[in-house]
Parts: C-alpha cells; structure tokens; sequence
C-alpha cells in the first residue's frame, strides 16, 4: 500500500505500518495520526520525537516501557505514565504510537 504526502509517495505494509521507517516526517506523521483518528498535540510529539530518537539510536522501536518511562519521568506523569500512554494512543501503543511514529510494526509484540 502507499500513502500520498504531499508530491511523494510513502509504502506501508497491509496494516499501515511504514515499510521504511527513514520514510517518515512530521507530514507522514499527521497523515498516519489522521487515518487512526488522533489528533497530534504537543503532548503527542513529544513521545513521538522521543520514540524517533530511539529508534535513530538503536534502530529498532521503543518497548513501550521505555516510553513509559519518559512519560514518568521526563514528562512529570509518574504512575500516571501508563495510562496516560493510553489515554494519548487509546488504540494501543502498537497499533498507534508505533504506526504514527513511522516503525515497522514490530514483531511478537502485542496490539497493546
């Protein structure tokens, strides 16, 4: 499948995940957000930009508890964290923050 950003072309697989991570921009991101009715705020880049920085570091998506532990730490949400993962990607961490972050769906991970 393919998605149209602005005058390119971006593959994804069947579920809409990116088939090449290095595709992705904020435009990818919106238009991937768009399509899993979520609506980007700064809350939601900040784990998104956290998540890409991972990924650029050790080319492969954050275990969710990596991102669990930003959001404790580094955004003040301590044992909130996690449900507020949930409350910003309701879908899942998989099925959402991983698609509009621009991972290939990562493998033997759940939907949530």
């Amino acid at each position: 499948m393919n998605i149209a950003i602005a005058d390119r072309r971006v593959e994804t697989d069947a579920e809409g995940y990116l088939i090449n991570p290095n595709d992705w921009n904020e435009s990818v991101a919106e238009q991937l957000a768009s399509g899993e009715g979520v609506r980007l705020t700064d809350e939601h880049w900040r784990v998104l930009k956290f998540m890409r920085d991972y990924y650029d570091a050790h080319q492969v998506a954050a275990d969710a508890r990596f991102t669990i532990k930003f959001l404790a730490e580094e955004m003040g949400y301590g044992k909130k964290a996690r449900n507020y993962l949930f409350q910003l990607f309701p879908y899942g961490y998989v099925q959402q923050a991983c698609k509009i972050a621009g991972m290939k769906r990562p493998r033997g991970w759940s939907t949530g």
